[in-house]
């Protein structure tokens, strides 16, 4: 029994605020039945997984890519977004294969899921023990706390550049109010329409990039002198490190879908159409602009003012309000968690409980309002581990017997069938990753994050604002 519900594992999903352990008869039954509700807002498919997962990988950092273009040099921008792009999409296959090795396990214990939303450092500590459970909690919660906080401080720096009557300290007020409204949504079952909606956002922006970049030329004198400095040059590695960093909250996707086996390549499929916005985009805003993006990490600074333009930024603002929402919900349920409130029906009940998360997340967002430079910085020291080395290390660690691959849930893929083979990938993603995302990144991100401090200092009213022109001093009446 315990075996095929492994094979048939169904997620428990959102019915008027609570989860409930469904079966796969009931949920054609319920398919059959048009409604409206369920139709937007009960997702659990593999299109709504697909979409979660593009659309969680491109909001902001669709804006700061052209700035790591300029830190990088254009092929270098270009290597590192497939290279970056396709190890990731390998370790979120191995972050799936975990997964679905911890609940098999648990499903032969009897052990139910009903009111419980699995996330990744309870995979760690089912598999692996207490120790990695602690270090999974650290590094995922704290990655997507500051991924909360980009989100928040890209907001201000977008809307800024619609209507600057207001500075982005005060943007970054409004927004934080706006994003608090997250504390209503149960999970990530209920972001269907957000995450169909939000990819569509940025590929209107994605492609109005490139083509307004297109259209508007190289500008006078563009020089393109990337790469020139070290510290530059990891510093946009790095950023493109974070880009395809987006699988902390894969293991909350995968839990949402009904069939969680589907998961393994819906990451990669995710990232080849990323792949199609991320690239383009750069490239031409790069090519029109060249190294005036080493002063502007947010693109929309120097793409031309016009209706096309404000209409980008507004869809990117909603875009971002929906990505905050991702980032925040597995902080919600670890908090949930903590305090006992889990496995309550009331939405009201729960989303009081989860606005002591929102806070922090707030004031943090106001201290560091450096747009571009703190994507470095995560990608560095949080999303290196999170996102490429811990879950390497973890798959490792998991299958080093040889009963414990024998009687693994997920055998080794069609591409690379040999346990060998996979255990050499891992290797090679742990070291790398950890010299250069970790190291030398880290060097690079944090020096120019102290230089931004230093520059502009901490609670910058408007960070990167064109400074207004100073009056000149009145002419004082010559005395005869």
């Amino acid at each position: 029994m315990a075996q095929e519900q492994g094979e048939e594992a169904i997620v428990s999903s959102y019915n008027n605020g609570t989860e409930h352990e469904s079966t796969m008869e009931e949920k054609e039954d319920h398919s059959s039945k048009f409604d409206v509700k369920n139709f937007l807002w009960h997702g659990g498919s593999v299109y709504d997984a697909w979409f979660s997962c593009a659309s969680n990988q491109v909001a902001q950092v669709l804006l700061t890519l052209p700035y790591s273009f300029s830190q990088l040099g254009m092929l270098s921008g270009i290597i590192f977004q497939v290279f970056y792009g396709l190890i990731g999409s390998w370790t979120a296959y191995l972050i799936s294969v975990l997964y679905l090795e911890y609940r098999s396990r648990k499903e032969k214990e009897n052990v139910s899921f009903k009111n419980h939303v699995i996330q990744w450092f309870e995979v760690l500590e089912g598999l692996l023990g207490p120790y990695w459970k602690a270090l999974g909690l650290a590094f995922n919660c704290t990655f997507l706390l500051f991924g909360s906080v980009i989100q928040l401080i890209g907001c201000a720096s977008n809307i800024y550049y619609v209507n600057d009557h207001l500075d982005k300290r005060t943007w970054t007020y409004i927004f934080g109010a706006c994003c608090a409204t997250t504390v209503f949504i149960p999970s990530f079952h209920n972001y269907r329409i957000w995450s169909f909606l939000g990819l569509g956002m940025t590929t209107y922006t994605a492609w109005y990039m490139t083509i307004a970049a297109l259209v508007h030329g190289q500008v006078e004198g563009v020089t393109h002198s990337a790469p020139s400095k070290l510290v530059l040059y990891f510093t946009g590695a790095t950023n493109i490190l974070y880009t395809f960093g987006g699988h902390a909250v894969t293991v909350e996707i995968m839990h949402a879908m009904w069939k969680p086996q589907k998961f393994k390549t819906i990451y990669l499929l995710a990232t080849l159409y990323v792949f199609t916005l991320t690239l383009p985009s750069a490239a031409t805003v790069y090519w029109a602009f060249g190294d005036e993006l080493l002063n502007h990490s947010n693109a929309f600074a120097l793409l031309p003012k016009n209706r096309f333009r404000d209409a980008a930024v507004v869809l990117m603002l909603i875009h971002q309000f929906i990505t905050f929402g991702f980032a925040c919900t597995p902080l919600y349920f670890v908090w949930e968690k903590v305090i006992g409130m889990h496995d309550t029906k009331s939405i009201c009940l729960r989303a009081l409980a989860r606005l002591p998360v929102v806070i922090p997340i707030w004031f943090l967002a106001i201290i560091f309002p450096f747009f571009g430079p703190i994507n470095s910085a995560v990608g560095a020291l949080l999303v290196s581990f999170t996102v490429y080395i811990i879950p390497s290390l973890a798959h490792m660690l998991t299958y080093r017997t040889a009963s414990a691959r024998k009687n693994a849930a997920e055998k080794p893929p069609f591409f690379l069938p040999s346990w060998t083979a996979m255990y050499i990938l891992n290797t090679f993603i742990v070291v790398w990753v950890f010299i250069v995302g970790f190291g030398f990144g880290g060097w690079a991100s944090m020096t120019n994050f102290v230089k931004q401090v230093d520059t502009f200092g901490l609670f910058a009213k408007c960070y990167q604002c064109p400074k207004a022109p100073v009056a000149a001093p009145p002419l004082q009446p010559q005395h005869h």
